[in-house]
């Protein structure tokens, strides 16, 4: 029987609400804003369209492995730059979330969420794979 501490619940909360989040800001981009748009928002801030591909797919693939607790340290690390990105991206915009077209505040504290999840790991109920245990060692 494996007992489990506060903190590994507490990891266990943080990456599966933030896995949701994930999920709902990659289809977000897809079902709402359409995969053209996100291309065409991306180069619109000088980044070149095929980063947008690459973001939605780290946001589906990413908030999915969260959620089943897959390798949360080496998928945490891997979404801080597409969230410090993001930060770049709403800069301009001020600090509030709310503020129009979104500022950096939201990404900002993710980022921290996500730095936080590669330290604390995938805690209570992560999936544990043994290959990616094997291979990535204490970044599964």
């Amino acid at each position: 029987m494996t007992t489990h501490s506060s903190s590994d619940y507490a990891a266990f909360a943080l990456r599966v609400s933030s896995g949701v989040l994930f999920l709902a800001h990659g289809l977000m981009k897809v079902q709402i804003f359409s995969i053209p748009g996100t291309v065409g928002y991306f180069e619109s801030l000088g980044l070149p369209g095929f980063l947008a591909y690459l973001t939605i797919f780290a946001e589906l693939a990413g908030g999915l492995a969260l959620i089943a607790g897959v390798a949360t340290r080496l998928v945490s690390l891997a979404l801080v730059p597409i969230l410090l990105g993001a930060a770049w991206a709403h800069w301009g915009n001020g600090w509030s979330f709310s503020a129009q077209g979104g500022g950096w505040e939201f990404p900002v504290f993710w980022a921290i969420v996500q730095s936080t999840l590669v330290l604390l790991g995938g805690g209570a109920y992560a999936l544990r794979l043994p290959v990616l245990d094997r291979t990535l060692g204490q970044f599964a």
